[in-house]
């Protein structure tokens, strides 16, 4: 979904909240591919990592879920960081068709500096904020997200 500009009755200084979160979504998103490109992951990937470090032995379609992508191209990002060594996936004791993903070691020392990287973009984004506001602005973003049945339950 698109989020196009502020209509031009309206004056920029006031953009509605949608065209806002879809700014800040597209300038995080470059932010975090840069930061990221430097330890040669993607974005989609750094989210993979991360859930399975949360969530270890999920399928490819609960992954794709979560991750908010389509099955295929989670496959694609699980292949890839099959291939690099840093996810494994292994066949459901019960259901010998789904494979169930889990973060290797290499995979974990990865996503630890991935992670460092991360931390730091989002102690830039939110350093004109109190440490109250950035609490504030983190509980309403939750519930917009589980406005719109998005998950975050029970966060």
């Amino acid at each position: 979904m698109s989020v196009a500009e502020p209509r031009n009755d309206r004056a920029f200084d006031s953009p509605t909240l949608l065209y806002l979160v879809g700014r800040v979504d597209r300038v995080v998103r470059r932010a975090m591919n840069d930061a990221l490109a430097d330890h040669g992951v993607s974005l989609n990937q750094y989210t993979t990592l991360s859930v399975l470090e949360s969530l270890s032995g999920l399928s490819n379609a609960q992954l794709a879920r979560r991750s908010l992508v389509s099955p295929q191209s989670m496959n694609e990002v699980l292949l890839s960081l099959e291939e690099r060594g840093l996810v494994r996936r292994r066949a459901h004791p019960e259901h010998g068709r789904i494979l169930q993903a889990q973060v290797t070691a290499k995979g974990r020392r990865l996503l630890t500096a991935c992670d460092a990287e991360v931390e730091a973009l989002e102690e830039r984004m939110t350093s004109g904020l109190s440490s109250q506001e950035q609490r504030s602005l983190r509980r309403a973003l939750v519930e917009c997200v589980q406005s719109l049945d998005g998950g975050l339950v029970g966060r």
